[in-house]
Order: C-alpha cells, then sequence, then structure tokens
C-alpha cells in the first residue's frame, strides 16, 4: 500500500510593519511606498505586492535578494505568497543599484513569463516597475512597464 501525505500546515513567516493599506492606482502609487523598502538597496531586491480585488495592498513580500546587477526571479516564488494571502493580483517591484531604471532584455523576459504563469492561476500581474535613483528634487526614477506596452 502507498503512503499518501496530507500537508497540514505550509510555514509563512509574516512580520507587521506600522503602514496603513493603501490603494494603487498608478506606478506613482507603488514607487513613493515602495522606495523606502529597497530603493537604496546595493543589490537588486524583488519586492511583490499582493492586491485584494478592490487594490489595496494586503501583503508585501521581499521575494528575493539578488546581486549587484542581476536577480532571479521564479514566478513560482511571485505566486507563492499571493496564493497564500488570497491575493487577486501582484505588483512586482525590482531595483536597479546602478540608478537607471532601464529594463534590462531580462527584465523584458521574465515579466512577460510572470505575466503568462499569473494568467494560468489567475492572479494578474498589474505592472513590472523597475526602481532607479532618487533624484535632487525628491522624484523617484522608475519605469513602469505597463505604461511602456511591454505587459
Amino acid at each position: 500500500m502507498e503512503k499518501i501525505y496530507e500537508i497540514v500546515k505550509i510555514k509563512q513567516e509574516v512580520k507587521e510593519t506600522i503602514a496603513n493599506r493603501y490603494v494603487v492606482r498608478s506606478p506613482e502609487d507603488d514607487v513613493k511606498h515602495d522606495y523606502s523598502f529597497i530603493g537604496e538597496e546595493d543589490r537588486e531586491v524583488v519586492l511583490v505586492l499582493i492586491l485584494n480585488t478592490k487594490n489595496h495592498v494586503i501583503a508585501i513580500d521581499r521575494c528575493h535578494v539578488g546581486t549587484i546587477n542581476s536577480s532571479i526571479i521564479a514566478p513560482r516564488e511571485i505566486f507563492k505568497s499571493a496564493l497564500l494571502n488570497n491575493g487577486s493580483s501582484v505588483i512586482i517591484i525590482h531595483n536597479h543599484p546602478s540608478g537607471d531604471p532601464q529594463p534590462s532584455p531580462e527584465d523584458l523576459n521574465v515579466a512577460k513569463r510572470i505575466k503568462n504563469s499569473g494568467d494560468l492561476l489567475g492572479i494578474q500581474m498589474l505592472d513590472f516597475v523597475v526602481l532607479g535613483e532618487k533624484i535632487e528634487t525628491g522624484r523617484i526614477k522608475h519605469v513602469s512597464l505597463k505604461e511602456k506596452g511591454n505587459i
């Protein structure tokens, strides 16, 4: 007789931060809030915003920390936190420590893979935003792949 295993617990570590839930209406909403999480990192970091059906951010997952010029972004890691938090959509925020927010060919390819994976799961990827440096005016350089028509 073969054994059948029942999954009774999936561990997810949660860290509460003092922040009000906020609604995402544009890439600028993401950028203003999320620059504080990863904007000045010296390595590439991937942040996943998990949203409910009203576009309220219900969870933020620091999904991966990479090197000075690359980060592995696997769709399974992106959607794991979305599934565990009953998210209906995600936004991917990714920094470039060089300060230049222009997406690399790898960024464009992985964004398409994530979008396609999300479509299969029924979790929409609303945007993939690349953060650059903060300039003197306080404005944060960024590129939204949705605004550029890449997703």
